[in-house]
C-alpha cells in the first residue's frame, strides 16, 4: 500500500515561536525569530533563523548561545506541540479520510492518488492546504510503507516531495547513510547497551546497503528483536500498518436567535432545548464535559460582539449547570446588546465511566449543590467559594481557592519537595497582605536572621501587628529559611519562617526578610 509522510521540520520550535511572538508584541517588545527548544539542556528543535546561525539539534544550552547570542531558549512542551498539531492533523482529514499521527509534527495517510489524478496532485493539494493554514514549510515523502516514506520526506524541499516508484524500496535505502536507522527501541528489545549504528560504524559498515546484506539470523543474534526489526526496514519490508485514528465527534452546539434577544432570562430559556440535546450528544458518546467554553454573540452599535468565558466543574456538566453558568455569565458580562446567537463549545470531555459513581456514591451531595446554586443565584458565581491546598512554600503560595461548581485549577503540584515549607498543621487564616510585626530578644534588641540560618537571639517578645499590644513569647519554632529565584536578581527572595505562640494562647506565622518582622497567617 502506497503511503504518504508529512512532515513539518522542528515543530516543537515552530509552537513556541508563534507563542514567543504574541508574548513580545503584547509587551510592545521586538520579537526574535531565533528560538530554539531544549530538552534536558540540550536542542531538541530550532527555528530557521537560529539554524541559519550555527544552531544544530543535539548541541548544549551554552554551545548555541555562544554561536547565536540572540536566542531564545525554551523547554520542550509536548502537549503545546500536540494540540497545536491537531489543527494540521483535522486539515489534512478533510482532503484524506484516515489520517494516523505519529507523532508532532508527522503523520501518515493513504495516498488517495485517484481522487486527486496522481500522488504529485495530492500533494500539490494537501500543501497548499497546509500552507493556507500558516504551515509553510512543510514536506511530504511517498513510498512503499511509514519508514521509506518518512527518509523521503526528510529529503524534500519545502512545500514539495520526493515519490519513491513503486517497489522501489530497496534502491532508495541502498546509498543511504546507516544513521538513518537510529530509530529508538520503545520496547526495550534491544541488547543492553547497544548502540547499533556505532557497532555497523566500527563493522566497517556504512551504508545501509550494506546492512541489508547481512543475514537475518546474524542480525537478530547480535542485535535482538529491535535490531532484526530495522534489518527488514534496511531490505525495504515494512511491516508496519498505518494506525488510522477516528476523527473526533462534531460536539460544539449553538443556537442562534432571530430576532436577537434582549432580556437575559429569555435567552436562558431560548437555549434550554439546545443545551439539553448538547448534553445528550456527549451522552451517546460515551463523554462528559468537565471544562467548557460559553461564547455569547451580541449585536452592540450595528456591529457583532463576541464574548466568551471559561467554566470548569468538579464532575461535569448537566444542562441545569450550563443553564446556571449561561446566566451567570449574562449577569456577571453584560453583552452590551441584544444576543444573536449562544454556543457551548466542550474544551475538556472525558470518558463516563472514569466518572461513574462508586457502590456506595461519591462526589459533592445533590441537596447541597442545589442549596450553592441558590446561594449563588442571589450573591453571583464568585460569591460562594471552594478552597483547598497545593504546592508551595508559604501560606499564601499554597491557597487554592476558585468558585464553587468549578474545578480549581493546581499551579504548584502538591506532590513534589518544597524545601523550607512550614511544616503542618498549616494555619487557617492567612492574611491578604503581611502585617508589619516586631519580635525582640531579653534585652530588648531586634531578633535577626543570618545568611546561614542563626539567630541573633532567642525571641522574648512580639508583638503580630501594629496595632497589637506586646505580649511574651510562650513558645516558639523556626527558622524555617527560604531562598528563592537565587538566579535571578530581579525575583530572587530569601526570608525565614518562625511559628511564635504567645501567653494568651494566639499561634502565628511570622516571616524575617532583610531584618524586618511581618505576620502571613495565624492559627485558629
Amino acid at each position: 500500500m502506497r503511503t504518504m509522510v508529512v512532515w513539518v521540520p522542528d515543530w516543537p520550535a515552530l509552537v513556541q515561536l508563534a507563542d514567543h511572538v504574541e508574548a513580545a508584541r503584547g509587551g510592545a517588545a521586538e520579537p526574535s525569530d531565533a528560538l530554539a527548544v531544549l530538552e534536558k539542556g540540550v536542542v531538541l528543535a530550532c527555528t530557521p533563523a537560529a539554524r541559519a546561525q550555527g544552531v544544530r539539534r543535539g548541541m548544549r544550552r551554552r554551545d548555541a548561545q555562544s554561536r547565536c547570542p540572540d536566542l531564545v531558549v525554551s523547554d520542550h512542551r509536548p502537549e503545546a506541540d500536540a494540540k497545536a498539531f491537531e489543527q494540521v492533523v483535522t486539515t489534512l482529514e478533510e482532503l484524506s479520510p484516515g489520517v494516523a499521527p505519529l507523532r508532532p509534527g508527522l503523520c501518515a495517510l493513504t495516498v488517495p492518488d485517484r481522487y486527486y489524478g496522481g500522488e504529485p496532485e495530492a500533494v500539490a493539494v494537501m500543501a497548499e492546504a497546509l500552507v493556507g493554514l500558516g504551515v509553510w514549510d512543510v514536506r511530504f515523502g511517498i513510498a512503499d510503507g511509514v519508514f521509506v516514506a518518512e527518509l523521503a520526506a526528510r529529503q524534500a524541499p519545502a512545500q514539495d516531495s520526493v515519490i519513491v516508484a513503486a517497489g522501489g524500496n530497496v534502491d532508495f535505502l541502498r546509498d543511504l547513510p546507516v544513521e538513518v536507522l537510529e530509530v529508538p527501541d520503545p520496547a526495550g528489545t534491544s541488547a543492553p547497551g547497544l548502540d547499533l549504528v556505532t557497532v555497523l560504524r566500527r563493522l566497517g559498515i556504512r551504508r545501509v546497503g550494506e546492512f541489508a546484506a547481512l543475514a537475518g539470523s546474524d542480525v537478530l543474534a547480535r542485535f535482538g528483536a529491535h535490531g532484526a526489526l530495522l534489518h527488514r526496514w534496511a531490505r525495504g519490508e515494512e511491516v508496519r500498518q498505518i494506525s488510522r485514528r477516528t476523527p473526533p465527534a462534531e460536539l460544539t452546539a449553538s443556537v442562534a436567535f432571530e430576532p436577537p434577544l434582549e432580556r437575559a432570562d429569555a435567552v436562558v430559556f431560548s437555549a434550554r432545548q439546545t443545551v439539553e440535546d448538547f448534553v445528550r450528544r456527549l451522552d451517546r458518546a460515551g463523554l462528559v464535559c468537565a471544562t467548557l467554553r460559553i461564547e455569547v454573540d451580541a449585536e452592540v452599535a450595528g456591529e457583532s460582539r463576541v464574548s466568551s468565558r471559561l467554566w470548569r466543574h468538579p464532575r461535569w456538566f448537566g444542562s441545569g449547570d450550563v443553564l446556571d453558568r449561561l446566566r451567570w455569565q449574562l449577569s456577571a458580562d453584560p453583552p452590551g446588546g441584544p444576543v444573536a446567537a449562544v454556543r457551548c463549545v466542550p474544551v475538556e470531555v472525558e470518558p463516563l465511566g472514569e466518572h461513574a459513581e462508586s457502590l456506595f456514591g461519591g462526589g459533592p451531595d445533590d441537596q447541597v449543590e442545589r442549596s450553592v446554586a441558590r446561594v449563588q443565584a442571589l450573591v453571583g458565581p464568585e460569591g460562594v467559594r471552594s478552597v483547598g491546598v497545593q504546592g508551595g512554600r508559604g501560606p499564601s503560595d499554597r491557597r487554592l481557592s476558585a468558585a464553587w461548581g468549578e474545578r480549581a485549577v493546581v499551579q504548584r503540584p502538591l506532590d513534589r519537595p518544597w524545601p523550607g515549607s512550614v511544616p503542618a498543621p498549616a494555619p487557617a487564616t492567612v492574611f491578604a497582605e503581611p502585617a508589619p510585626a516586631q519580635v525582640v530578644g531579653a534585652e530588648g534588641m531586634p531578633v535577626s536572621v543570618s545568611g546561614r540560618g542563626g539567630l541573633s537571639g532567642r525571641p522574648a517578645r512580639f508583638r503580630a501587628g501594629a496595632d497589637l499590644a506586646w505580649q511574651p513569647v510562650a513558645a516558639w519554632a523556626g527558622p524555617w529559611p527560604v531562598d528563592e529565584h537565587w538566579w535571578d536578581e530581579a525575583s530572587a527572595r530569601r526570608v525565614a519562617r518562625f511559628q511564635v505562640v504567645g501567653v494568651d494562647g494566639s499561634a502565628w506565622l511570622m516571616v524575617v526578610e532583610n531584618g524586618r518582622w511581618w505576620t502571613e497567617a495565624r492559627y485558629d
